[in-house]
């Protein structure tokens, strides 16, 4: 199976060749692909190198399958040429995910949604991707009629430059601002760019992305994306109102028992989620669960991913695994 990854040299690119490894993702060949300054350089995979050529040279080799995660416009541009020439892509950016002809893809959600006719298939935001796994086992169960969510959001789901940006914060250099603001020591509520409402564009992806992957308008959610100085992951205060009503143990279960979330949840000897221990790890962590004593069907939450991993990369293979099953 030949695989290419698009923006193979970035930092998602690099966490997903990290994942296509550990998993033991059956690839023949792969393909790096990134921008024409890094053609020619070399990537190791399992032990074998290869040699990172440009987007029109991969369309060219009919790879199986394409992780995109090179931006928006790349995706819009070449993700059709490469399904025109029968791969599949499994893009990272928002370019495709509100589009209605394209699937919007959680594998433990929908991926049985999934048919061999979708060419591309559009991986969700970081932190829509950790709010659905924990909402749709207790939406099925209880009904949401609305979801108020606050995101503490690491600085890596803005990239390298913000990364530069606090290490050069920390040693007290100046350097390239990838913030309007210092980030260390700060807490930014400012992730994308302001909308007319005055919501941020992430802010309204956690709106719009939910409600399709949940396959439910019904399902009101209200954001507040805030950028900090953490590297591990995000995090996020999360509010529900029911339908039905709940036991809180029940919910403990039905979040326990689900595929892909790992419960931390004892106050009393302080287990809860933390970026710290959830960086590298492919679960979702749920924890700080109790009940809104201000309404009689609501509950709060705290939900921790690391944002490179379920948040993109794992997310993206685990699609692919699922097209690799469904065609077995």
């Amino acid at each position: 199976m030949k695989v290419a990854v698009v923006g193979a040299t970035g930092m998602v690119g690099q966490v997903m060749l990290k994942v296509l490894a550990e998993r033991n993702f059956p690839i023949t060949e792969l393909i790096p692909v990134a921008s024409e300054k890094s053609v020619g350089k070399k990537i190791e995979f399992n032990g074998v190198k290869y040699e990172v050529v440009n987007l029109d040279t991969a369309v060219k080799r009919k790879p199986e399958i394409a992780l995109f995660s090179a931006g928006g416009n790349t995706s819009l541009e070449w993700a059709p040429k490469f399904a025109e020439a029968g791969t599949t892509v499994i893009d990272n950016s928002s370019a495709w995910r509100m589009d209605p002809s394209k699937k919007l893809v959680v594998p433990e959600i929908n991926a049985d949604s999934l048919t061999e006719e979708d060419k591309i298939i559009a991986n969700p935001n970081c932190s829509t991707i950790q709010l659905v796994m924990a909402l749709k086992p207790l939406h099925d169960k209880f009904g949401i009629k609305r979801v108020v969510v606050s995101t503490y959001q690491s600085i890596t789901g803005t990239g390298v430059k913000a990364v530069q940006q606090l290490e050069n914060e920390y040693k007290g250099e100046k350097g390239e601002m990838a913030y309007p603001y210092p980030i260390h020591k700060n807490a930014i509520p400012h992730c994308d760019v302001f909308l007319e409402n005055d919501y941020t564009k992430e802010e309204m992806k956690l709106t719009h992305e939910t409600k399709k992957i949940l396959n439910d308008d019904s399902v009101l959610v209200s954001a507040t994306a805030v950028r900090i100085p953490v590297v591990g992951g995000h995090s996020e205060s999360v509010n529900i109102e029911f339908e039905k009503d709940f036991e809180i143990d029940e919910v403990k279960k039905i979040l326990n028992d689900f595929p892909g979330i790992t419960l931390q949840d004892n106050p009393d000897v302080n287990t809860y989620p933390m970026p710290i221990y959830a960086e590298g790890k492919n679960d979702v962590f749920v924890g700080r669960i109790r009940k809104d004593h201000s309404h009689p069907r609501a509950l709060n939450m705290w939900i921790v991913a690391d944002n490179l991993r379920k948040g993109a990369a794992t997310n993206a293979v685990q699609i692919a695994e699922h097209l690799i099953k469904v065609n077995d």
